[in-house]
């Protein structure tokens, strides 16, 4: 387990690090599972409740655990964010509202580590420099800022020096800088001594000379709250409320989320929107496009079957395969509690393809039956018990190929899982629904006469 605590002081290392860490009270735990060992989402489960009982009173929330969550989150710690944004007038209201929207989410059955990503109300301390006071004594507002951040931040953050080691030849920062044990209250904050930069202007006619000043003789410092983090979408201020996910799936939990969204949308102040981001966005789109997808592959595989057979009736038969496909996907992914998902509607596609197969094979073999003075029973009758054998060697190679994956053994093992199961299961029922109901139906459409062949 590697813990990291409080923000680091590069700028490189905050751009490159977790972003859900603003400042030094913050702390991240990075837990590395051993080989084979069980699924993620039950040491998660465990470490939420523990956590909270050992120490109350401090926000705990979980990161996504595998790479295909962090890249569906786009960065974001949590599944579904909820962002409020608007003009700074509205700061304070949109503020009230998001703490509001935390606490109604997290009564959300499925919602778990409901937080704000902004600290909006951190002690700080604010130095307010009298202008006039600090210009005579020889002063700008340039020259306390730099003096400040170089003796609370050191030099580095300004004039970055280096020391090069003749032997090794590595690079060494120097910095200068005030022990931070010493600036432990507002009066040693306010003798912080401030010289003049080079560019400072002479004192005005009459002053004294310019001599080095105590921070506490040119301005004023007063406690307040302020934001520790600011963050913003296409320039406006920004609130997100991230929700987690934990013992169910992430459209149970979307789905109540977006009608109290709804209802808060009515109390925002003018100029503010509000509005569902992160994975279950994400989730929306892909399960709108790969729907439309499985319902054009249909049509567009009817059209071209209605083209190669020169019949409307008999592409509607082999059609007829696709319901206890369908049927088949519906009850593996009840039986086995696995919920639907992008994994899943990929197996629907290939279960869909694999059973319009077989069902032309059925159906194939019996039109060329009718076509040698057989009726449509007897035609029905031949190719279920002639096409039995292919129909059964490519289900159950199928399925064979299909169960480790299903099982969803190994590391990462539960994410291609629903693929598996929803193969299977299509496959299972559609091959009973290929043998059985599409001759049914071919003899019933068809009609019990002979198909009369010119000579």
């Amino acid at each position: 387990m590697i813990q990291d605590i409080g923000v680091p002081i590069s700028g490189i290392n905050l751009v490159l690090g977790d972003p859900s860490m603003i400042s030094s009270a913050d702390g991240e735990m990075l837990v590395a599972l051993k080989p084979m060992h069980k699924p993620t989402a039950g040491y998660v489960r465990a470490l939420r409740r523990d956590l909270a009982k050992s120490f109350p009173g401090t926000t705990f929330f979980f990161l996504p655990a595998d790479i295909s969550s962090q890249v569906l989150s786009f960065g974001q710690s949590a599944p579904i964010d909820v962002r409020i944004t608007g003009p700074s007038n509205n700061d304070q209201a949109n503020i009230a509202i998001a703490r509001d929207l935390a606490k109604r989410l997290a009564a959300v059955p499925g919602a778990v580590d409901v937080h704000l990503a902004q600290v909006t109300d951190t002690p700080e301390l604010l130095v307010d420099v009298d202008r006039t006071l600090s210009q005579q004594v020889g002063l700008t507002q340039r020259d306390v800022t730099n003096n400040m951040l170089v003796s609370l931040s050191s030099t580095s953050q300004t004039a970055p020096n280096f020391w090069l080691d003749p032997k090794s030849g590595v690079q060494y920062t120097v910095a200068v800088q005030t022990p931070q044990w010493r600036v432990d209250s507002i009066e040693a904050l306010g003798s912080i001594p401030l010289t003049a930069g080079a560019a400072a202007l002479p004192p005005p006619s009459g002053a004294t000379m310019m001599q080095p000043q105590l921070l506490a003789n040119v301005a004023t410092i007063s406690p307040q709250l302020g934001p520790t983090n600011l963050t913003h979408y296409n320039i406006a201020r920004s609130f997100d409320v991230l929700v987690g996910v934990d013992g169910t799936d992430l459209g149970a939990v979307a789905t109540p989320v977006q009608r109290i969204v709804d209802a808060t949308q009515r109390a925002l102040p003018r100029g503010s929107t509000i509005s569902v981001q992160g994975q279950a966005e994400n989730m929306t789109a892909s399960f709108r496009g790969l729907g439309i997808g499985i319902a054009f592959a249909v049509v567009l595989v009817y059209l071209l079957m209605v083209v190669n057979f020169q019949s409307w009736l008999e592409p509607f038969v082999i059609l007829m395969a696709l319901p206890g496909t369908l049927a088949g996907i519906v009850w593996m992914l009840f039986l086995s509690r696995t919920t639907l998902s992008v994994p899943a509607l990929m197996g629907t596609l290939m279960s869909v393809g694999v059973a319009t197969a077989n069902s032309i094979l059925i159906v194939t073999f019996a039109a060329q039956k009718m076509r040698r003075h057989l009726d449509a029973r007897v035609a029905a009758l031949e190719a279920g018990r002639t096409r039995i054998r292919p129909v059964i060697m490519t289900a159950v190679a199928m399925v064979l190929g299909m169960l480790p994956m299903s099982l969803g053994l190994g590391d990462g093992g539960e994410s291609n899982a629903p693929l598996g199961r929803a193969v299977i299961g299509g496959l299972l029922l559609a091959t009973l629904s290929t043998l059985f109901f599409v001759p049914v139906m071919f003899s019933v459409l068809q009609g019990r006469k002979k198909v009369e062949v010119p000579s």
